[in-house]
């Protein structure tokens, strides 16, 4: 490409077309060829770009998006990082309501590219005026001219995924594809991408990976709603149902802890060379886990699993050793 038609492009055409490569030693006992997604390699260092792009691409056709608006959203900070770096770029402002938990790096990141912040507790309920959710749809009434991205709503969220995710991974992994693996959240990500690979091999599994104290495990295997409680681990796990979360596009959801989540990616970067999050470990670590019980298959069955974001929000977490002993998960 020449420099001529690169002055018309931006950061926003990198999103997507991220690599794939295999684990070479964590995947060694496994009964799979356990190969990893590395979506932390999009611009914004986490799969979330690709919703961010698709949300505000659909709110510009449909108008409600309008120019010099602001958006506003709830989000454990990957989200925020991707509606701001596209905002940055179009002109929109960006208001976004985060629960305390989340990591002081995502927060020096969003101020850093001109969001505003809002900080609410971790530990109420969904439904509590004082819930990250329920700030935000406060927010959004008393802001003018303002957007609600509505991650957790929004159908655009699963339409990102069926649109780029799962036909990126169908051209990279094909027919030999058997098992997607992924942690959840929101639930886009897995049901985007689900319901585009079944409809090319309805016989790929799909598995999710939730943390504990998060309410889909049970809800999977039970049909029981259960009583959430606090996890560590960001970015997954949820402790009310989005409506774009389908936990039927799943065929099972293994549940991991926060010393697993986060030894997991410590050993991603120390034994892969791959600098990840910990939902990525927790990702790795449920893989695993559900392979390793898959036993007496008639061949080596090929698992992808993506890694949803990079190392480098975290560094006052699960890379600080004083911050795991503080929280009783040393050592890790």
């Amino acid at each position: 490409m020449s420099l001529s038609r690169l002055q018309n492009s931006s950061i926003v055409e990198q999103i997507g077309n991220t690599p794939i490569v295999p684990l070479k030693k964590l995947a060694n006992a496994s009964h799979a060829n356990v190969f990893v997604k590395c979506e932390f390699m999009n611009p914004g260092g986490s799969v979330k770009d690709r919703l961010a792009l698709h949300i505000i691409n659909e709110g510009e056709r449909s108008g409600q998006l309008k120019p010099g608006g602001t958006i506003v959203e709830a989000t454990s900070g990957n989200t925020g990082l991707g509606l701001a770096m596209i905002s940055a770029i179009r002109g929109y402002k960006c208001i976004f309501v985060m629960a305390d938990k989340q990591s002081e790096e995502k927060r020096r990141m969003l101020r850093a590219a001109g969001a505003e912040i809002v900080i609410c507790p971790t530990d109420v309920d969904a439904d509590d005026p004082r819930s990250y959710y329920r700030v935000a749809a406060r927010i959004l009434s008393e802001t003018p001219n303002a957007f609600y991205s509505n991650q957790y709503h929004n159908p655009a969220n699963i339409e990102a995924h069926y649109l780029s995710t799962g036909p990126e991974i169908w051209r990279q992994c094909g027919e030999q594809l058997d098992v997607f693996i992924c942690s959840i959240g929101t639930g886009g990500t897995v049901t985007g991408i689900a319901r585009y690979l079944r409809e090319r091999n309805p016989k790929i599994k799909i598995v999710g990976v939730d943390p504990v104290g998060s309410i889909y495990y049970e809800l999977f295997h039970t049909g029981k709603w259960p009583k959430p409680h606090g996890y560590l681990v960001e970015g997954i796990g949820e402790d009310f149902m989005p409506s774009t979360m389908d936990l039927k596009c799943m065929d099972d959801i293994i549940q991991v802890s926060d010393h697993e989540s986060f030894a997991m990616a410590r050993k991603l970067m120390k034994e892969e060379g791959l600098f990840v999050g910990a939902s990525s470990g927790s990702a790795v670590a449920g893989a695993l886990r559900y392979l390793n019980a898959q036993k007496n298959q008639e061949r080596r069955p090929n698992a992808l699993v993506l890694l949803p974001d990079s190392c480098s929000r975290y560094l006052g977490k699960h890379l600080n050793d004083e911050w795991l002993k503080e929280k009783g998960l040393w050592p890790c």
